[in-house]
């Protein structure tokens, strides 16, 4: 939940706020406990003391007005709104340079995926994530924090105002991937796909995948094999996966063929 008035961020749940505390604690504002919490952030109440942050035992219920969420585990921090930076050439070129790797996310709608992609991608190393400016882009929230069990702490958040534009400008300089259910090949290639450069690999949305403009900017397209593929029966049971199962699937295959 979006504090507007004074630019915050509700982060709640008990992994969110300790990575949160571990990794960036100066950034926790004021900080906002049960008594069945209180016990596991002394360490934090002390840290706010000493720099005149602000710490207060309170019920479930005022939890709930902070977080707008009853998912908040007892605990929750306030933080500034995160900035998600603006992408630029000299960000992508240092990609190219380094032979850093970045998933693309194509107007993925639903907060808690966008969390659990976040999570997925620090468990697998996948340090830069790409969004549109786009309405039916979720960004970070008081729920993509909280799934994302502390992976926001070691992501880097990044914003385009056009993902087929961004496919454009890198042309020759990254591996344009996108995932698609009528692609030929598998993920079990993107080893072979990535062995000279690094890639920019856009998800599509929950509904209808990557868009019609981003699929014709790609180098390659890859699917997750199914039950039946090969086979003469070419229609999965179910439509697709999940986005942020696709997602661990992806970034797995990414990291064991690198």
């Amino acid at each position: 939940m979006k504090n507007t008035q004074n630019n915050e961020l509700a982060v709640c749940g008990l992994a969110a706020v300790k990575k949160l505390e571990k990794n960036h604690g100066d950034k926790i504002r004021r900080l906002y406990f049960t008594k069945d919490t209180a016990p596991l952030f002394g360490g934090l109440c002390k840290k706010l003391a000493k720099n005149h942050g602000i710490y207060n035992m309170v019920e479930e219920e005022d939890l709930v007005k902070l977080s707008g969420s009853v998912h908040h585990q007892g605990i929750v921090a306030m933080i500034y709104a995160p900035e998600i930076m603006p992408l630029d050439s000299d960000i992508t070129d240092k990609w190219a340079e380094l032979g850093e790797s970045a998933l693309v996310l194509d107007r993925i709608g639903n907060a808690n995926n966008l969390g659990a992609i976040v999570r997925s991608a620090a468990f697998f190393g996948m340090k830069n994530i790409v969004i549109p400016n786009d309405e039916a882009q979720s960004s970070i929230t008081t729920s993509s924090y909280r799934v994302a069990e502390g992976g926001m702490e070691f992501v880097n958040m990044y914003s385009v105002n056009s993902i087929a534009r961004l496919l454009e400008a890198v042309k020759g300089k990254m591996i344009r991937i996108g995932t698609d259910l009528t692609a030929k090949k598998t993920v079990s290639k993107l080893g072979d796909i990535c062995t000279k450069k690094s890639a920019l690999i856009v998800l599509g949305n929950e509904e209808e995948g990557i868009s019609d403009d981003v699929r014709r900017q790609c180098d390659e397209l890859v699917i997750i094999p199914f039950a039946g593929m090969g086979t003469g029966d070419e229609a999965p049971q179910v439509d697709s996966l999940n986005v942020a199962q696709a997602a661990s699937i992806v970034l797995y295959e990414l990291m064991e063929k690198r």
